[in-house]
């Protein structure tokens, strides 16, 4: 008899080892768990937000016509190439009131996820106008996993003030998740440490005081140093003889993908050795190399956001790909050199310009479609990670060349476990706020809620 059916994994089991734990996945073997109501009896469900700097171009994002079925855009072609036009809801003529008439960008990327009236300010008293749904969404479910929330991000924080925009603090445009009106939540930028927050279970090397050439010291700088699938291997092969076969298949695929993630971060960060100070004067670990191309730094991030929901470790997360206005240059991609994503935006309908911002946005939409096309390939006993989850991507602006905040560029992904109905494009009233879909995912993810921000009501139609 296979132990799994006389024994059931409790939801939060993890592989432990010396400075590393892992979360699992969901295992059929957890199905079979008695205990208190509450307990889960499937996979949770997710909501996960992905957000893009500098607008689209219209016309090549929204479709023609009226009817729920539509055309793929030039813009939404990465979603169909993957198979994923039917994972998703096209979302339309959604707005924030409150940006109207101000700056360009500052002011609208902390109202993506909040619909506040940012203030202006010298920065020392930050005003945005709201919490940010998804720190709602935190507050009500993170006591549930080990983070609460998970966001991630690529730039570092803006400083300043800019005065050319309209005097807003440039911070503004640097995250678009805020604890409260005044507080935003850090984001981690660099793919290992983010990686770390998931799976390392210490930030130092050793113990304050801990002698450097001691064999605790020896050891645990080598626990640190080693994959974190070396340190919960004992924990692994123990595992495996108490689930069924379909899970230890899944097992091996889990524990893969993070080697997979490692072996990456290994490659692109190169880390520099430790050093020891012979004197007993002890230095903290330094700060890992950053990746070298813009392209390999997103991948992994999105590849470590994915690891997190799929593990449970949280079930709400944010990532930036972009802030407000991003200086990345795209050399990497063909017929883009020189300015800035940021500066392409602005390409006063000159088609040398405007065809490199084209290929910029279109390769934003490529990274949506990629991490989308992960969680949908990963089983969780049935049905798929993205089945599971409800993930929001777009941007704060709609065209990029004017600023416009109109009917923002939005898709929806995902079933939120049959809470949505995808393969559809959704064309609410004109000047309908955005929070109304933000209040309408507080209530699928179990939240209660009367009003959000500006809105109106919940947004019809999402099922």
């Amino acid at each position: 008899m296979n132990l799994a059916l006389s024994k059931p994994l409790p939801r939060r089991a993890m592989l432990r080892g010396i400075g590393a734990a892992l979360a699992l996945p969901w295992f059929e073997s957890m199905n079979r768990a008695i205990a208190k109501p509450a307990t889960l009896k499937g996979p949770p469900l997710r909501c996960a937000f992905l957000f893009a700097p500098n607008g689209t171009i219209p016309d090549e994002w929204t479709p023609k016509g009226s009817g729920e079925q539509y055309e793929t855009t030039p813009m939404l072609k990465p979603f169909e190439k993957l198979g994923l036009k039917d994972d998703l809801l096209l979302l339309e003529n959604l707005w924030h009131k409150r940006t109207k008439g101000r700056n360009g960008h500052w002011p609208k990327v902390p109202a993506w996820l909040s619909g506040g009236y940012v203030e202006r300010g010298v920065g020392s008293e930050l005003d945005t106008g709201g919490t940010t749904v998804d720190q709602v969404m935190a507050r009500e479910l993170g006591q549930h996993t080990a983070l609460p929330s998970f966001e991630l991000g690529i730039d570092e924080p803006r400083t300043g003030v800019d005065n050319v925009g309209g005097g807003f603090p440039r911070i503004l445009g640097s995250f678009i998740s805020w604890r409260d009106p005044h507080t935003p939540v850090a984001k981690e930028i660099h793919p290992q440490h983010a990686f770390d927050r998931l799976f390392r279970t210490r930030a130092a090397p050793y113990a304050p005081g801990m002698d450097p050439d001691s064999p605790a010291a020896r050891q645990s700088l080598q626990a640190d140093d080693a994959s974190v699938l070396d340190a919960v291997l004992d924990d692994a092969k123990s595992l495996q003889k108490r689930i069924s076969n379909n899970d230890r298949l899944k097992l091996d695929e889990y524990l893969e993908s993070v080697r997979a993630v490692e072996r990456r971060i290994e490659a692109t960060l190169k880390p520099p050795k430790r050093w020891i100070n012979k004197d007993g004067f002890t230095m903290e670990r330094p700060a890992d190399k950053m990746p070298d191309q813009h392209a390999q730094q997103v991948k992994l991030m999105l590849d470590v956001l994915v690891l997190a929901l799929w593990t449970d470790s949280t079930r709400i997360s944010t990532m930036m790909l972009g802030d407000a206005q991003s200086g990345a240059t795209f050399d990497f991609l063909d017929g883009v050199s020189g300015s800035s994503f940021h500066g392409y935006s602005h390409h006063r309908e000159k088609e040398d310009k405007k065809d490199s911002y084209r290929r910029i946005c279109l390769w934003h939409v490529e990274q949506a479609a990629y991490l989308l096309s992960k969680m949908k390939g990963l089983d969780e006993g049935g049905s798929s990670l993205l089945d599971n989850s409800m993930v929001l991507f777009g941007s704060s602006i709609k065209d990029g060349n004017r600023h416009t905040e109109r009917d923002l560029p939005l898709v929806l992904a995902g079933k939120g476990q049959g809470a949505l109905r995808p393969g559809r494009r959704i064309r609410a009233p004109k000047e309908t706020p955005l929070c109304n879909l933000h209040l309408s995912l507080l209530h699928r993810m179990g939240v209660k809620a009367d009003k959000f921000g500006d809105s109106t009501g919940i947004l019809d139609g999402l099922s």
